[in-house]
C-alpha cells in the first residue's frame, strides 16, 4: 500500500487510468492496513492535486486522527461531501474542515453554529449527570428494600415512567438522517414516531409548522448530539434557519431542556394518545424505511443544497 501510494504521488501528472488503477488496488487493501499506514496514505494523498476519489472518501470516513489531512487540504472534496461528513461524524471532522484554506462561507457559518451547540451541550451535561445519578440512587434504594416490605407495601406505588429507562435503538440517528435527506417531511415524521414510540399522527405533527417548536424536545429525548439534532432540523425546516437569530433560537431551545425533562414530555405525549396507558419497557424494533438505496446520493445532494442556504 505504501509503495503504491508513494509511486502514485511521484507522478507529475497522473492520468485518469493511473488514478483509477490506484483506486482499484487500494480500496481492497485499506481495510487490512494498519492505522499508521492509513495515516500515511491520507497525508500523502492530501498533498496531490488529483487523487483517487473513492479512496479519498473512504479515508475521510475514518476517525479524524486518520482523516484530518484530507479534511483540511484535499481538493477531491466538494461542498456536498463536506456537509455529509459533518453530519455523519460531528464536531471532530467539522473542526478539521474549518481549517481548510478555501471554505464556502456558508459551511464556515454552519460549523460556527455547531461549535455553539457543542458549547451549550457541555454546559447542560452537568444537570443531566445529576439526573442520572439520582435515578441510579433510587434504583439502588429500591433494591435494598426488605422482601417483606416489598411484598406488601402499605401505600400503592405509582408505576415508574417508562421513558425514565428508555434508550433509542442503535442506529436511530442514521435512520432519521436517511429519512430527513429524502426531503419528505411525512416520511421523516413517521420515522421519528417509530423511534420515539409515539403515534404516527404525533410524529407528523412534529414536522408541521405548528409543531416545529417541539421538534428540539423530541430530538433531545433521543440523546442526539446537538450537531446531529441541528442537521435533522435544518433538513426539515431549512428555510427557517436563514438568519443567525433563528439558529440561536434553536440552540437555546435544545440546550434549555434536559434529557430527563424531554423524556417526560415524550411520555406525556404517549399517555395523551393511548387510553389506559400503563408502565412498560419500550423496546423499539425498526421497520425497514422505504428509501431506495440507489436514490440516496441524489437525496443527500438535495438536502445538502438546502443546508447551504443556512447563513
Amino acid at each position: 500500500m505504501r509503495a503504491a501510494v508513494y509511486a502514485f504521488c511521484s507522478l507529475p501528472r497522473p492520468s485518469r487510468r493511473e488514478i483509477a488503477q490506484l483506486d482499484d488496488l487500494a480500496l481492497p487493501l485499506i481495510e487490512k492496513a494498519s492505522p499508521e499506514t492509513r495515516r500515511y496514505v491520507a497525508a500523502a494523498l492530501s498533498e496531490v492535486a488529483e487523487a483517487p476519489p473513492s479512496l479519498v472518501r473512504k479515508l475521510c470516513n475514518e476517525p479524524v486522527a486518520v482523516a484530518a489531512p484530507l479534511l483540511m487540504r484535499s481538493r477531491e472534496l466538494c461542498d456536498i461531501d463536506l456537509i455529509a461528513l459533518i453530519g455523519r461524524h460531528g464536531m471532530d471532522h467539522a473542526r478539521a474542515i474549518a481549517k481548510r484554506e478555501i471554505l464556502n462561507p456558508r459551511i464556515a457559518k454552519l460549523i460556527s453554529a455547531l461549535e455553539a451547540l457543542d458549547a451549550n451541550a457541555a454546559a447542560s451535561e452537568v444537570p443531566d449527570k445529576v439526573d442520572r445519578a439520582e435515578e441510579t440512587s433510587q434504583q439502588l434504594r429500591a433494591m435494598m428494600v426488605p422482601p417483606e416490605r416489598a411484598a406488601a407495601p402499605s401505600v400503592p406505588e405509582q408505576p415508574l415512567p417508562a421513558l425514565a429507562r428508555w434508550r433509542a435503538a442503535p442506529g436511530a440517528f442514521e435512520k432519521l438522517r436517511s429519512a430527513a435527506l429524502t426531503g419528505l417531511k411525512d416520511l421523516f415524521g413517521q420515522t421519528l414516531a417509530r423511534t420515539l414510540g409515539i403515534s404516527l399522527a404525533q410524529g407528523e405533527a412534529l414536522v408541521s409548522e405548528h409543531g416545529r417548536q417541539d421538534l428540539p424536545v423530541a430530538l433531545r429525548a433521543l440523546e442526539l448530539r446537538q450537531e446531529e439534532a441541528f442537521l435533522l432540523s435544518a433538513c426539515v425546516f431549512g428555510s427557517l434557519y436563514a438568519h443567525p437569530e433563528s439558529i440561536r433560537h434553536f440552540l437555546d431551545r435544545f440546550a434549555s431542556v434536559s434529557i430527563s425533562a424531554a423524556r417526560d414530555t415524550v411520555r406525556d405525549w404517549k399517555m395523551s394518545a393511548i387510553p389506559g396507558f400503563v408502565d412498560r419497557q419500550i423496546d423499539i424494533e425498526w421497520e425497514d424505511a422505504e428509501i431506495p438505496p440507489a436514490a440516496n446520493e441524489d437525496r443527500e445532494q438535495a438536502a445538502a443544497n438546502t443546508l447551504l442556504k443556512v447563513s
